[in-house]
């Protein structure tokens, strides 16, 4: 029941459009799509968004800190890592929420889930994931695409748990081709595709409403619908300017490109995996010596993320799409035995860039090696109602797993600074 009908039922009806009770749902924003990005294996906030003073990993004593030089932002006191000076040109278009903090640090697996679906792991109950959540609640924007799009490997942290497959994700991991298996071979002509789609819609029909073998149907039926030129148009970037492509950078660019391409062919959420390749070695997971080449990862995100919002506003995009770039933990200031660093989840940082929000440049604040929290904490809950805020879902309405309700978030609060 909705709040409408419960002050209803209690005879409240006309207090039911009172001020103070609308505030409950708290703030909307304006937000029609998401790319989140995801830098899988947890980012170093001291060596990226919040810069801290210069440590050393090299000598005999090692110096706890940040590896690299801070460098001025286009917003007034907030500084960034120096590897990342075309996203410091644009900082009024975003807001590093340093204080993000949790209590998982030290296994992947449970801090990428915690992270993705904003709950921990409890009993048998499987957590929607904030895409599944998001295709939920806004379907797509456009009837002829998914809702919900993945660039990188699936697993169960990204999907709809108890939502169902029809809130689940289409995947890819080649930009290039696109999703396998949504290209008729060419040895099947119509008439045969028509009647492989009536021997399923036959076999769906007879499944009971909600069983394994119907939402397989309906997935099946999905598939049919999307496979063809009409929706594998979108991941032809060769149709993109050159100069475009090259603002993107990379591999990992181009798969922010085909992001921002699919968010304008009208899905609704996209998640972009930047650990399909280790470039640098190790990706963000850097322990030991996999920290030596760390620039090398953060300068292709600075390219993809500056690319991506300069894009956005060039085709008038950015107020509309929220940029989000999520990771499953930070690491501490502290050098490991070859000058690594491990994990952190009490102060690390997360991105919003777009989305219409109320940018400025940094939200939150930790102590002077970025270790604690001192200043407006920011919970994986919280983080996850701003998202679903800025994206015009009411945070104060349940889901529904079978029928009993589940709050949209744990007990999340959007950033209001941001609305």
């Amino acid at each position: 029941m909705d709040r409408r009908s419960f002050l209803t039922a209690l005879g409240l009806a006309p207090f039911a459009a009172s001020p103070l009770l609308a505030s409950a749902a708290g703030p909307k924003g304006k937000a029609e799509h998401c790319i989140f990005i995801w830098l899988g294996g947890g980012m170093s906030q001291a060596d990226t968004f919040d810069p801290k003073a210069l440590g050393d990993n090299k000598s005999t004593t090692k110096k706890r800190g940040s590896l690299y030089p801070s460098i001025e932002t286009s917003v007034s006191g907030v500084r960034l890592c120096e590897h990342l000076p075309r996203t410091a040109k644009l900082m009024e278009h975003v807001t590093a929420v340093r204080s993000v903090n949790h209590k998982v640090i030290d296994e992947h697996a449970f801090a990428t889930n915690l992270v993705h679906t904003g709950r921990m792991i409890s009993g048998n109950a499987t957590y929607p994931s904030i895409g599944s959540i998001v295709a939920n609640r806004r379907g797509a924007a456009d009837a002829s695409v998914p809702a919900y799009m993945l660039i990188g490997y699936p697993n169960v942290s990204r999907g709809p748990g108890f939502l169902g497959i029809k809130d689940g994700y289409i995947y890819l991991v080649d930009t290039e081709t696109g999703p396998n298996g949504f290209t008729t071979p060419g040895d099947i002509d119509q008439a045969q595709k028509d009647r492989r789609q009536d021997l399923l819609g036959s076999l769906g029909g007879k499944a009971p409403d909600g069983s394994a073998l119907a939402e397989y149907a309906e997935a099946q039926h999905e598939a049919f619908r999307l496979a063809g030129p009409s929706f594998m148009r979108h991941f032809d970037l060769k149709k993109e300017a050159a100069d475009t492509r090259l603002s993107y950078g990379g591999e990992f660019g181009q798969r922010c490109l085909l992001a921002r391409r699919l968010i304008q062919g009208g899905v609704r959420f996209v998640e972009v995996s930047h650990n399909l390749n280790f470039i640098n070695g190790s990706g963000w997971d850097v322990h030991n010596d996999g920290i030596d080449n760390q620039h090398i990862l953060i300068r292709e995100l600075d390219n993809a993320i500056a690319g991506l919002i300069l894009d956005l506003k060039r085709t008038g995009m950015l107020d509309k799409t929220l940029v989000v770039v999520g990771t499953e933990f930070g690491r501490p200031p502290e050098f490991d035995a070859k000058g690594g660093r491990g994990h952190q989840g009490t102060a690390f940082s997360m991105i919003l860039a777009g989305g219409g929000l109320k940018h400025c440049g940094a939200y939150g604040q930790t102590d002077d090696f970025s270790k604690t929290v001192v200043k407006d904490p920011v919970s994986i809950p919280d983080f996850h109602a701003t998202i679903l805020a800025a994206m015009q879902i009411d945070t104060s309405k349940d889901l529904m797993a079978g029928g009993r309700p589940v709050p949209i978030t744990d007990g999340g609060k959007p950033i209001a600074r941001l609305f």
